[in-house]
């Protein structure tokens, strides 16, 4: 049997120990945490969605009409009225088909995958992918090739050695640990040219990139010929819980009869779908918070620069500083704890050894004198 204790003694010498905390309230900016008052930069709300006033209400009214749970999958019998309209509205957000519903982003980028490869296919992952896209390739029993982070040229070198099979390239939109978004005009004309389906899972893109907040394939003004298989999340960007597909038509049918997270899994609360469709429609009519997020990661990024601190390339919420050594990013992440800042420390096997970093991230709810507060908290510190 494995030495559970001694394996945890190792993650603790080597300063890969995980431990969680207990949030005593809602999401927000400001946390509150084992009783003391918490300055966080370390939520995926960029939109400052998951507290709104018009959201909870949106969830409570929603509990209200259909109860607390689904009651079954939603081939069962879960599949109700309002998941079915946000269905259609995320079908007309992304300019789709359709769109189908997950109850988990984990779940969907498994649940496609594996439902469009197998023994015989190939599937082809940036280096830094999601964990959940890798995972997916793995599920499939295809073969599963990685390529360079996002490097076109290293993809085409590795399509042009497979002619069987079916193909799927996958890609995150924006890189979660990283913020960069993938160059996807570039990949999708690889994967068009050795008759490829491109995948892209833009959880940290959708709300955030965009004029009207459709994420990656906005900012890049890409239709559904260049992206076929488009992934979003509702926890992040939208505040609220799940995911959804969105394609072609047969593509959203065929995952319906085959993808297995989707078959066997209850659905999602049909309050959720209430408060995720007032999210949708906040996102979209509420543009300031887009520019107020733009003009912070603006202020940020200058003034990290005048400090001399080491920044990530990111145009996003996503603002990694990079550390490199695990011991000394958890140092300074408790340095900023002691003074009310939260910021994590992701290590390894998060990001590759030696580029151990502070995940900073930023929301519409901050405020200017909030990053001041940061940036000369970073100053006294580091």
């Amino acid at each position: 049997m494995k030495d559970l204790a001694a394996e945890l003694k190792r993650l603790q010498d080597e300063h890969l120990y995980r431990q969680r905390r207990i949030i005593d309230g809602p999401q927000g900016v400001h946390l509150s945490v084992g009783g003391r008052q918490l300055l966080s930069f370390c939520s995926n709300d960029y939109l400052g969605l998951a507290n709104h006033p018009e959201v909870v209400k949106a969830m409570q009214a929603g509990a209200a009409r259909w109860g607390v749970g689904s009651g079954a999958s939603h081939l069962v019998n879960g599949h109700s009225s309002a998941h079915h309209a946000l269905e259609e509205e995320l079908a007309a957000f992304t300019g789709r088909p359709r769109a189908l519903l997950f109850s988990t982003g984990y779940m969907a980028n498994m649940g496609v995958i594996a439902a469009l490869c197998g023994r015989g296919d190939y599937v082809f992952e940036d280096r830094i992918n999601h964990a959940s896209l890798l995972d997916g390739g793995l599920l499939s029993q295809a073969q599963m090739q990685r390529y360079r982070h996002s490097d076109a040229i290293a993809l085409n070198q590795k399509l042009a050695k497979h002619d069987n099979g079916e193909k799927l390239v996958v890609t995150d939109g924006v890189f979660s640990m990283d913020g960069d978004i993938a160059p996807l005009p570039t990949l999708s004309q690889t994967a068009k040219q050795h008759d490829a389906w491109l995948m892209v899972d833009d959880a940290h893109g959708f709300g955030v990139l965009g004029k009207n907040g459709g994420g990656c394939v906005e900012h890049f003004g890409l239709n559904i010929e260049e992206v076929p298989i488009l992934i979003g999340t509702l926890g992040k960007a939208f505040g609220t819980f799940g995911a959804f597909v969105a394609g072609p038509e047969e593509l959203i049918e065929y995952l319906i009869q085959k993808a297995r997270p989707y078959i066997y899994t209850t659905a999602l609360p049909p309050a959720v779908a209430e408060a995720s469709s007032t999210s949708l429609k906040l996102l979209q009519t509420e543009i300031w918070r887009r520019e107020k997020l733009q003009a912070l990661i603006k202020q940020f990024r200058s003034g990290a620069t005048e400090l001399g601190l080491e920044l990530m390339t990111s145009e996003t919420p996503i603002q990694p500083l990079l550390i490199g050594d695990n011991h000394k990013a958890m140092a300074i992440s408790e340095k900023l704890l002691k003074q009310g800042i939260l910021i994590s420390a992701i290590r390894p096997p998060t990001v590759p050894d030696g580029t151990a970093r502070l995940r900073v991230t930023f929301s519409a709810e901050h405020s200017e004198d909030d990053v001041k507060r940061l940036l000369s908290t970073l100053e006294q510190i580091t």
